[in-house]
């Protein structure tokens, strides 16, 4: 599997490299979208699950950021099991296709993916049923009390 996707226009889909800057450059976009796009919660919240993410999740998970003009204007992180434990696109690039290009290189690769989305979250609701995800389970996160969707794709 090659670590290299899209090319051209000073564009590519690459795996993250384990370093230092990428990985505080994801994280960045990471707070930064999960505070601007999920008001309904604390931004307490992220903050506090900041480490857990850079420490824990995305050591096992593998990284497929977007990258253009040298700049990462956007990621995904995949689980073993085809699990999506993240998505976001820097907010000054959204709307340009990057989350739609990353789902795409990450069908290619999995014939199975999963993610979990909250029922407030409609923008991303909508995005993921346009890329073919439907919605296979309803629960409560426990940690924020919110309403979240499983959603699956099948090759």
């Amino acid at each position: 599997m090659s670590n290299w996707g899209l090319s051209g226009n000073g564009q590519m889909i690459r795996k993250m490299f384990n370093k230092e800057k990428e990985i505080d450059e994801i994280m960045a976009i990471w707070a930064r979208g999960n505070i601007k796009n999920h008001g309904f919660i604390d931004k307490d919240y992220w903050l506090e699950n900041y480490n857990i993410v850079k420490n824990e999740y995305l050591p096992n998970s593998v990284t497929y950021v977007y990258e253009k003009n040298n700049e990462i204007q956007g990621f995904i992180s995949i689980m073993s099991d085809g699990y999506i434990g993240a998505l976001f696109v820097d907010e000054k690039y959204k709307r340009n296709g990057i989350g739609r290009k990353l789902i795409n290189y990450s069908k290619n690769l999995y014939d199975n993916l999963t993610l979990k989305v909250y029922e407030k979250n409609i923008n991303a609701i909508l995005f993921y049923v346009a890329m073919g995800f439907k919605n296979i389970n309803i629960s409560i996160d426990e940690s924020t009390n919110e309403i979240e969707y499983t959603m699956q794709w099948r090759k």
